[in-house]
């Protein structure tokens, strides 16, 4: 048996002239927790939806637990579970009968699908909620509704694509819980995330994806090394005087983020100083100043050159094609 449960080698996918993955390359081992970190339309979604065989690839290689995700589509199916950005679950039915209806759904045994479903409702704390219309269900009710759903049939694998989206810090919280369960149960799962401390917080291995390709991967703990030991934040009364801190301070390499300017340095109070005596030379003094370890936040920045933005041309493109195509969980 493999001790890898997803490959991926040289994935590609275009969206007629766009290219939505330039050849991405990672694996997974089993029982863990990846991250695929990266700002909107980098490519994260079109990756997912390749691995659970709801879009074709157009060349490289794509194999869950040994299948191809193209030849062997049905068996691909069968050992996954997929929880998206936005819930999937039906709000007419009750939370049980959704998930009595993704148990015959998906060919488990008709005998165990009533039970199943009720083990689930009281693993997500939603045992009260069973009989109830799932649209009165709050936002935090309805993404764990979704969760167990795509648990119903005990998949070993599952794919989260941004599953706290929109989740209030306390609902966050939780999902976490509840994924750091199934991972000690043995599960594997693949998670999309635009959060950096849910990748902080989860993950053993990150890839860092922008513009369809890999721009970074390891460990949290190994990226955020990359930036040094210290991070010096200064905020200025506007974006002008920011940008002509900005030139001052050249020889320290910082970032600047509108009225923000950002150092980063294994020689955090020495640099600090330094910076602090220049600024005093030329009268220019913070408004704000502050001295912390580098975050995850940090390395994306640093990497991507950006935050999260709106989606680009090739996830809108993708969008629209798997909305003709029809999805599946």
């Amino acid at each position: 048996m493999t001790e890898k449960a997803i490959v991926v080698d040289d994935l590609k996918k275009n969206f007629g002239k766009v290219e939505a993955l330039k050849g991405i390359s990672f694996e997974v081992p089993r029982g863990t927790v990846f991250g695929l970190l990266g700002p909107n339309g980098a490519g994260k979604t079109t990756a997912i939806r390749i691995l659970t065989t709801i879009l074709p690839r157009d060349a490289g290689v794509a194999t869950v637990l040994g299948h191809d995700v193209t030849r062997e589509a049905d068996a691909v199916r069968r050992i996954i579970g997929l929880a998206g950005q936005y819930a999937a679950v039906d709000g007419l039915l009750t939370g049980s009968e959704n998930l009595r209806m993704i148990g015959r759904l998906t060919h488990l045994p008709a005998d165990q699908v009533r039970k199943r479903a009720k083990d689930l409702l009281e693993q997500f704390g939603l045992s009260d909620a069973a009989d109830r219309p799932v649209r009165t269900y709050s936002g935090g009710m309805r993404r764990r509704l979704d969760l167990a759903a795509a648990l119903v049939h005990r998949p070993p694998v599952l794919f989260l694509d941004e599953p706290t989206t929109g989740l209030d810090p306390q609902s966050r919280q939780d999902l976490w819980g509840m994924i750091r369960d199934l991972v000690a149960d043995g599960t594997t799962v693949l998670l999309t995330t635009q959060y950096l401390e849910e990748a902080d917080r989860l993950t053993k291995e990150i890839v860092v994806v922008d513009q369809g390709m890999i721009i970074a991967r390891g460990s949290s703990a190994e990226l955020k090394a990359k930036l040094g030991d210290t991070v010096v934040e200064m905020g200025f009364a506007d974006d002008a005087t920011a940008g002509n801190v900005e030139r001052l301070l050249s020889e320290f390499k910082p970032e600047r983020e509108g009225a923000l300017i950002r150092l980063s340095s294994a020689a955090g109070a020495k640099v600090l100083v330094e910076v602090l005596r220049t600024l005093d030379a030329q009268s220019l003094v913070p408004a704000t100043l502050s001295v912390r370890e580098p975050s995850l936040d940090d390395v994306f920045l640093s990497i991507t050159g950006k935050h999260a933005e709106a989606e680009p041309e090739a996830e809108q493109v993708g969008r629209k094609q798997m909305a003709r195509a029809g999805g599946a969980r």
